[in-house]
């Protein structure tokens, strides 16, 4: 009799702990491994989108919205670049007037430079004579030398090499830091001739650009235009 109750006790606990290890496996099969809430896979689509150009709405430009070039470098216009000014920072004044080579053709400035001429040459060749202003030195004479170098495929250089490469120059009361360049790409290869004159708290530059060979021709023409320019 005692024997036929622990046996029997004993099957009824083993069925009990057996239905409890079934309930157990139940409740872990039924739990989601592989879902996710919804708003994980948000970040995966915007990164998505980021790498095949598109951003999520509202989001700011990758790099920021000022990626303009600094004073110096040519704009649609051919004239010099106003961006990272502040907004109406190219000079207002016409306080310098010069003589222009009979040969160069006058065009319209434009809304930023203060003169603008072509260079014709050979077979129809030609250079872009431009004339800019801007408030305050933009950057320094190191810098802006260094600007011009990278608009014909150049390096940019030391402060030493820099001083190295400027003629000071002296013209009607006014200081002219002369500079040429000539570019080592391109086809053709480019050559630019710039002088910078700083005037009662601004900065003008004239520059040259256009094919090595054409512009190398007009140097003392350039130089003689230099020696033109005055206060007004």
């Amino acid at each position: 009799m005692s024997l036929r109750r622990f046996s029997t006790q004993t099957l009824v606990a083993s069925v009990l702990l057996l239905a409890g290890c079934k309930d157990r496996e139940v409740v872990s099969y039924r739990a989601p491994r592989d879902s996710a809430p919804p708003h994980a896979e948000r970040p995966k689509m915007a990164m998505a989108g980021a790498a095949q150009g598109q951003l999520p709405d509202g989001h700011p430009p990758i790099g920021g919205a000022n990626n303009a070039s600094a004073p110096g470098a040519t704009t649609n216009d051919g004239g010099m670049a106003a961006a990272g000014l502040p907004a109406g920072a190219v000079s207002k004044n016409n306080a310098l007037v010069w003589s222009a080579p009979a040969q160069w053709q006058e065009r319209a400035p434009g809304s930023i430079r203060k003169g603008s001429y072509t260079v014709p040459g050979e077979g129809g060749a030609a250079g872009d004579l431009s004339i800019t202003a801007f408030p305050g030195d933009t950057g320094g004479l190191h810098a802006n030398v260094n600007r011009w170098r990278g608009q014909i495929g150049l390096a940019p250089i030391g402060d030493a090499e820099v001083e190295k490469s400027i003629e000071h120059l002296e013209a009607n009361g006014l200081h002219i830091d002369f500079v040429e360049m000539a570019g080592t790409s391109g086809n053709p290869s480019m050559r630019l001739l710039g002088a910078i004159v700083p005037y009662q708290g601004e900065t003008w530059f004239f520059k040259l650009t256009g094919p090595d060979s054409l512009v190398a021709s007009q140097r003392e023409a350039f130089r003689t235009f230099l020696s033109t320019v005055k206060a007004r």
